[in-house]
């Protein structure tokens, strides 16, 4: 049996772009502003409170929007006061909690 690895190599590229293409995405601040200011997406600070308050006490480490299936949502990481730190991910044109879990 021949194996043609020309092809397969062609193949497992188109699928590599392919899965790439369905990869969340992260928006950079200027992409946000615009989107905040055209009513797309909450503010921020509204939806840090939100995820601020699920956890009393607990400190930023890091808030990203992200936009993947065409649905926006912001991933906020905090740590708690018992140092665990928690991966909160919040519908960011609704602020509807998609997950909050220990990361």
């Amino acid at each position: 049996m021949k194996v043609n690895l020309r092809a397969g190599g062609r193949w497992a590229l188109v699928l590599m772009v392919f899965c790439s293409g369905l990869a969340a995405r992260d928006l950079n601040q200027d992409e946000a502003l615009a989107l905040r200011q055209q009513g797309v997406i909450l503010p921020l600070e509204q939806l840090l409170q939100q995820a601020m308050a699920r956890h009393p006490g607990s400190r930023l480490l890091e808030a990203e929007l992200e936009k993947k299936h065409g649905q926006y949502a912001y991933e906020v990481e905090l740590v708690t006061t018992d140092g665990v730190v928690r991966e909160i991910k919040l519908d960011a044109t609704s602020g509807v909690l998609i997950k909050d879990e220990e990361d």
